[in-house]
């Protein structure tokens, strides 16, 4: 499965980063997401680089591993749950630069919006009693693929509430049916808690490849 951009995956090095940019464009996006890459920005000597990335090990939610204990089902009916009301907000509250790890640029969001409005990005959103945002997650739809790119809850008002989004996009491409993949990059010991299980480069592009024959879900507000 070559990418006109990033070439035949044979030839990437052993390591998750494939290579850097000057350069960071919609097309070069939406490619990526097709051949199993993504991007990331990086401070290279000093120089704001863009990393592209395809992990050895790659972090997958299978959708039938979902793991929702019963505490955990009690907290998420206090959320109200919305798909693409909120993307713009969704990405700014996952890009606080006061966050731990922040990564999330100003290129990242505009191309992430340009994105939204082309209906290749989504947004999973989950309010309180009051109707506020207190937590959500956004990723990338392309056929049977969502790949997952940040999450956020409010550490006062949002216990569990990007838990409850993660649930409800889970039982969203569930009920779609077909070899959908739900990507997470990476796994850390809370996404594994979650169910989030490690896969080889090969095995992820070769799920990667099954789930694009699908069709896009609608992510209606």
């Amino acid at each position: 499965m070559a990418s006109r951009i990033f070439g035949d995956p044979d030839d990437w090095p052993d390591q998750d980063l494939i290579g850097l940019s000057d350069e960071f464009s919609l097309p070069m996006v939406i490619d990526a997401y097709a051949a199993g890459v993504f991007p990331m920005p990086l401070d290279v000597a000093g120089r704001q680089e863009m990393g592209w990335f395809s992990p050895v090990e790659r972090g997958i939610l299978p959708l039938d591993a979902l793991r929702v204990t019963r505490s955990l089902r009690k907290m998420i009916k206090r959320y109200e749950i919305t798909f693409d009301t909120a993307f713009g907000e969704v990405v700014r509250r996952c890009g606080d630069p006061s966050r731990e790890g922040a990564w999330i640029d100003d290129r990242i969001v505009d191309t992430y919006t340009a994105l939204h409005i082309r209906g290749l990005a989504h947004s999973v959103e989950a309010r309180n009693v009051e109707g506020e945002l207190v937590g959500g997650l956004y990723g990338v739809a392309i056929g049977g693929l969502f790949a997952g790119e940040s999450m956020f809850h409010d550490q006062q008002r949002g216990r569990d509430a990007s838990k409850a989004a993660l649930v409800a996009l889970v039982e969203r491409l569930r009920t779609a049916g077909g070899p959908r993949l739900l990507d997470v990059q990476w796994s850390t010991p809370h996404l594994a808690s979650l169910g989030v299980v490690e896969v080889s480069r090969i095995d992820y592009l070769a799920r990667l490849s099954e789930a694009l024959t699908l069709p896009s879900l609608t992510f209606a507000p």
